[in-house]
Order: structure tokens, then sequence, then C-alpha cells
């Protein structure tokens, strides 16, 4: 059999992300199911974060994503938004710097990009710089347990 590239991708991500999560104190709960529109539950100080996990490689210097899924089946290619509602942020893990970032998709338009190292000319304004997306902020967008 062969293997699925873009899944081992997948799976590296949820377990770095898994292993990041616990080492900030969080409980990481899985779904059982690979339907939801999450990869992975965050849990802490009595709120419950429900995060996507993306695998994504830098590229000149930047990590990006858009927010949407993308899939071909026998009917072609298809594209659709991600529902911002279904989850409380995106964990970009990206291999070259072996770090995850945490994003809160509901403070971005269609996409983000982080940049890993300093631009070439030296722009700061309006540059995110991925250091500062290192932990899931306490707080955000998060789920009370009732």
């Amino acid at each position: 059999m062969t293997p699925h590239h873009t899944k081992d991708k997948g799976d590296l991500g949820v377990a770095k992300a898994h292993a990041d999560l616990v080492s900030q104190g969080f409980i990481v709960l899985f779904p059982a199911t690979e339907h939801a529109p999450f990869d992975l539950v965050a849990y802490r100080d009595g709120r419950f974060h429900r995060l996507q996990v993306k695998y994504r490689s830098s590229r000149t210097g930047v990590v990006s994503v858009q927010f949407r899924s993308m899939w071909s089946d026998r009917n072609g290619l298809h594209i659709q938004p991600v529902d911002k509602s279904a989850i409380d942020a995106v964990c970009i893990y990206c291999p070259e710097t072996d770090e995850c970032y945490y994003v809160h998709p509901g403070d971005h338009e269609m996409s983000v990009s982080l940049r890993i190292v300093p631009s070439k000319n030296g722009q700061k304004a309006g540059v995110l710089q991925a250091a500062n997306f290192r932990s899931l902020a306490p707080g955000r967008a998060a789920v009370s347990e009732d």
C-alpha cells in the first residue's frame, strides 16, 4: 500500500500540536470521527478550544494559511470556506521551525500570513511576526464549560 503523503503531513501536524498544547498545560481531546470541523480540542481552566491543525511549509520566510478546505473526487475539485464559527483557532505547524503557531480565524479575512524571518526590506508595519503567535491565548474565542 502506498502512503498518502498529504495525510502523513496532517498526522504529523496534529501530533506536533498535541505535544505543544500539552507543554502549555492543556489537556488535549480528539474527536471520534474524521468528519468534525476540528482536529482536536484543548482544555484548560474550564475552557474548551476547538482547533483545526494545518501543516504548512514556509516560503520566502512566511507561513500562510487560507481559511478554506479543498478536496477532489469524481465530480472534480471542490473549495469551501472554513466555517469560522465551528472552530476557535487554527494551529499552524511549520516543519522548518518545528513550531506551532496559533491564530484565531475570526481576527482575519480569507487568510493569514505569519513572518518567520525578517523581511529583506526591513518592513515592520502590517507584518505579523510568527513568534507572537506561539501560544494559544487564554480567554480567546473559547467555549465555556457549564
